[in-house]
């Protein structure tokens, strides 16, 4: 086990497991360009082939390995409007801030032109009518070619596309490669991958082949019925998502020690293992491991993995989200704010808000959580303060105007938006929250760089607009810290309802289990993590889905589609906390 010189024993269980799979029967996949080449040639029925390829997956590698001899290659990109039209398109939604923009409604035919598609297409077919063969790649290659191609899908999960933002990789139809990391992320985020996932599902149902080329220059390739086997399979039993982590300047050393991580960084901040929107997803066909982003299973099945009523409330989108922010052996979280649901509304274009939570699952002695207002503080004091402290002069007094509480394991912190918040250092937070992750209002971040050499982005003219002043100290102690509700107590279980607060659509209840204990999934998909204990095994009591084990500190979805499960201690006593959508 690697561990920080300071390490502190704190891994009893070591079977956190890091690469999470789903096994899919009655299908193969297969590996390495050869065989992408072999399943063009033989295995497609359509004279046309569309190699539809996600955004910023490795184009240069796709166009040279799919020049196959006897085969017309054909950019469906020559299609779309010029770059610099493009970026003139955009450039309202992307603002000049390095993080924040506008969520768009843009889908790839407004960026294609259909005079283009005319031509391109009528050039295909006297090809094809030749006898010829023909392959049209890029983005969009599927809806250029049009209904009579075979499609072939390149995939791409947004981790992995983060990855080459910070290796130099460009964003799509952009000469960035050498840009700010968070302003490509920003374009990603905000136009990029909403135009390709509006594209892609449309897709999912018409595509023969789906491609992992997530390990550049080692593709995997999967039949489109063994793909979408795999996400019905996933409406219906319990996976969990694959893990990723994180560096940053606050971060800490309790995931390096319990994940068991070895990677050299410096530290590890962020864990996401609860973010459909950013994970991957591990489908095992045979030998062959397969890596996909984990929203195609949202959005191919909505409805069943959601349950009907979340799904009719936010339609194909997953909203919980667990992540770990570690800062045991780091520093303080920024001082932040997250926007209320009309601000996000009407500034960004997001339909809901972040309303989050603080699960303690781990803390050093002297832990703290700021939140909330001190009463009677000056709001144009506190205001001025952090604004002269952002630009050069006195570091801002937190404690003077910011509620600090004692920390302990288990407790509960409620941080609906508009509450200032950040966790202190010696923390290790399961942070419960609605998805919207990237909309965090920083007020104050102790006057650090980020791991880039530059300040990290400050936000306090949104934030001003958005901080809720009567959240002080009487109010928070009342409606946010360890607000449980005893359910259910028994000699061999006990149901406690840890939150979250009124104006938050989640619900957090943490079972303490001896044995094991029937649940219903009650019409939403469910979001869990297991916070003490070894771990437990989670089966089907009419044997609809096989056992699945899961350990401490994972996180694990059950889909509604799942109806009911048994939970069952691994070993002795253990505690899952268990979040759905009211």
């Amino acid at each position: 086990m690697k561990r920080d010189q300071n390490g502190t024993g704190r891994n009893r269980y070591h079977n956190f497991d890091k690469y999470p799979e789903k096994r899919v029967e009655g299908y193969q996949a297969y590996e390495g360009w050869d065989a992408v080449r072999r399943i063009i040639r033989e295995e497609t029925r359509s004279q046309v082939v569309a190699a539809e390829f996600y955004p910023e997956v490795d184009r240069e590698e796709l166009v040279r390995e799919l020049a196959l001899t006897g085969y017309h290659m054909v950019d469906a990109e020559g299609c779309c409007m010029s770059d610099e039209a493009y970026q003139n398109l955009i450039a309202p939604l992307l603002t000049d801030d390095r993080v924040f923009g506008i969520m768009n409604t843009l889908k790839l035919q407004d960026i294609y032109e259909e005079n283009k598609i005319e031509e391109l297409r009528a050039h295909v077919d006297r090809l094809t009518d030749g006898g010829e063969r023909v392959i049209i790649y890029g983005v969009g290659a599927a809806l250029a070619a049009g209904e009579k191609a075979d499609v072939i899908y390149f995939d791409m999960p947004r981790w992995e596309i983060q990855c080459r933002f910070n290796r130099g990789f460009s964003n799509w139809k952009t000469d960035n490669g050498e840009g700010d990391k968070l302003k490509k992320f920003k374009q990603g985020f905000f136009v990029e991958w909403r135009m390709a996932d509006r594209h892609k599902r449309v897709l999912l149902d018409k595509i023969q082949w789906v491609a992992d080329t997530v390990i550049q220059g080692k593709p995997k390739i999967v039949s489109g019925d063994g793909f979408r086997k795999g996400l019905a399979q996933l409406a219906k039993e319990p996976f969990r998502l694959v893990p990723y982590y994180a560096p940053e300047v606050w971060g800490g050393q309790w995931m390096r020690e319990i994940c068991e991580i070895d990677g050299d960084a410096d530290n590890y901040a962020w864990a996401f293992d609860g973010v459909p929107e950013e994970n991957s997803i591990f489908l095992r066909f045979g030998d062959v491991r397969l890596e996909f982003p984990a929203i195609d299973a949202v959005f191919y099945r909505p409805k069943e993995l959601l349950g009907n009523r979340v799904h009719a409330r936010f339609g194909d989108e997953f909203p919980i989200r667990f992540d770990f922010l570690d800062t045991m052996g780091g520093q303080n979280l920024s001082l932040q704010v997250h926007p209320l649901t009309e601000y996000i509304q009407n500034t960004f274009g997001m339909h809901y808000t972040q309303d989050e939570s603080y699960y303690i699952l781990d803390c050093g002695d002297d832990a703290k959580v700021y939140l909330g207002l001190k009463d009677g503080i000056d709001k144009e004091k506190m205001l001025r303060e952090l604004e002269e402290a952002q630009a050069g002069g006195s570091p801002f007094a937190a404690e003077e105007f910011v509620n600090t509480w004692p920390a302990k394991k288990h407790d509960h912190f409620l941080i609906p938006a508009g509450t200032v918040h950040c966790s202190g250092k010696d923390c290790m937070v399961l942070e419960i929250s609605a998805t919207p992750y990237i909309f965090t209002f920083k007020l104050w971040d102790w006057g650090r760089l980020g791991l880039d050499g530059r300040p990290r982005p400050v936000h306090i003219e949104h934030g001003r607009h958005v901080i809720q002043w009567d959240r002080t100290t009487g109010w928070v102690r009342e409606n946010l810290i360890n607000h449980f509700e005893t359910i259910c107590r028994e000699a061999d279980y006990e149901e406690v309802r840890t939150g979250l607060h009124e104006r938050e659509f989640i619900e957090t209840r943490r079972y303490r289990l001896l044995g094991p204990k029937v649940f219903n999934c009650g019409g939403s998909v469910s979001m869990c993590n297991v916070v003490d204990g070894a771990g437990v095994i989670i089966s089907s009591p009419t044997g609809a889905f096989e056992p699945y084990e899961v350990h401490y500190a994972e996180t694990f979805i059950i889909p509604a589609g799942a109806e009911e499960f048994m939970f069952s201690p691994l070993a002795g006593e253990c505690m899952v906390i268990r979040a759905t959508i009211r």
